[in-house]
């Protein structure tokens, strides 16, 4: 037991450190008691004893009273707030500490000139070479798909410079990235329809945070940087398929756990830039945790896999009972059954390239590879991983998979 420290004490300080009223008021103090004293007694708002409650007579006397003894009121200044509140153990005194506020993801993107970005990239087609759309038409299949998952843009691989595989995910290598989806998506056209599916994912944080917060994630960008990548990459995308296809329909998921409503706000000015420029492009732009959209008789539910709230295990890799329930019950709901003739659950976040017929009677359960390289967490303790993107094609209610790994 530590030495204890004798002092004077007035009533008020006795009653504030829960100790009985002395003749001499001179009491034996702990440490932990000694440091409230000395906050007490040197604080603005001491403590006084305060009328709490009140009873009268019929006559409108005081017949009788009751004192409590507590401090005014903390006022945490505009723009500040709490971020941890400490409570004595012997008293249970409190003392707050704030900071100032952390930008929210809406609070900054409501500053975005969503005008003066969209006139930034409203005049590409010059650049890319193009005078008017024309495209090739390919009609072996009846639409093909290009499925993208967790770019992570923002994210650095090897903060400490102490990584096992150096992998690099820069500016540069984003957009070497973006051309080798486009070329192999070229290659293994086989229809003049494509759907674009970017299931999540496609920024690393804001703030240098995920989207609950609290959990750090090492960047190499700033917000504003990641931003202006992450649409330049999208439009590079956009840009280099548009003169082989008649249509292209992309379709993001804007809910997760790593961009969610930055991610969004990517994904609106993407859309208002495209569906301005082109008329044979539209954007339809996810917010919901399990989303789907139908192509004939084809049903595809597309989801990160994580939300930006809530989940923090979503839909594992390899599907397990919760997680059949919990598809079974979307489609369910959304009367799926009875219009689709093949359903194919489509999902991210896991980082993992598994393609699961079987498990469910009902419904394909499919995960996409990462197309960013693995975090330098992931690597340490676990291994490289493969990074990808995948092409598809359907002829009816068959489906043609084409595997592209990136090294």
């Amino acid at each position: 037991m530590g030495d204890k420290v004798r002092v004077r004490l007035n009533k008020s300080e006795i009653e504030f450190l829960g100790l009985k009223v002395k003749k001499d008021n001179r009491h034996r103090l702990t440490e932990e008691q000694h440091k409230e004293l000395i906050t007490l007694r040197t604080t603005p708002n001491k403590r006084k004893f305060v009328e709490t409650i009140k009873k009268l007579d019929k006559n409108g006397r005081t017949i009788s009273s009751t004192e409590k003894l507590q401090s005014k009121p903390i006022e945490v200044p505009d723009n500040f707030e709490v971020i941890k509140v400490s409570t004595s153990k012997t008293t249970g005194q409190q003392w707050i500490q704030y900071a100032p506020k952390k930008e929210t993801i809406e609070e900054a993107v409501e500053s975005f000139d969503f005008k003066s970005i969209i006139e930034k990239y409203i005049n590409p087609l010059d650049i890319y070479g193009y005078d008017t759309v024309t495209y090739k038409s390919t009609n072996l299949k009846d639409f093909d798909k290009l499925i993208i998952t967790d770019v992570h843009i923002g994210m650095d691989t090897d903060i400490d410079n102490n990584t096992m595989y150096k992998a690099e995910w820069d500016k540069k290598e984003l957009f070497k990235t973006a051309q080798i989806v486009i070329d192999k998506t070229l290659e293994e056209q086989e229809s003049d329809i494509l759907y674009v599916d970017e299931l999540g994912d496609l920024l690393d944080g804001f703030n240098a945070q995920t989207t609950r917060g609290g959990h750090a994630l090492p960047q190499n960008m700033t917000n504003e940087e990641a931003f202006d990548y992450a649409l330049e990459f999208k439009l590079k995308i956009l840009y280099g398929l548009i003169g082989s296809y008649k249509e292209i329909h992309f379709n993001n998921i804007c809910n997760d756990n790593h961009s969610g409503a930055f991610g969004y706000f990517v994904n609106e000015a993407f859309k208002q830039i495209a569906e301005l420029q082109f008329k044979n492009v539209t954007v339809t732009n996810h917010r919901k945790f399990i989303n789907h959209y139908f192509v004939k008789e084809i049903c595809f539910v597309i989801s990160h896999g994580k939300d930006d709230k809530s989940l923090k295990f979503g839909f594992k890799p390899q599907l397990d009972l919760k997680g059949v329930d919990k598809i079974d019950q979307y489609l369910k709901q959304n009367k799926i059954y009875k219009d689709a003739e093949l359903i194919i659950f489509c999902k991210g976040d896991s980082h993992q390239l598994l393609m699961d017929m079987c498990t469910s009677d009902d419904f394909y359960y499919f995960n996409y590879p990462a197309l960013s390289p693995s975090s330098n967490w992931i690597k340490n303790n676990f291994k490289l991983g493969r990074r990808g993107f995948v092409n598809e094609s359907y002829k009816g209610l068959k489906h043609y998979q084409k595997i592209n790994f990136i090294k």
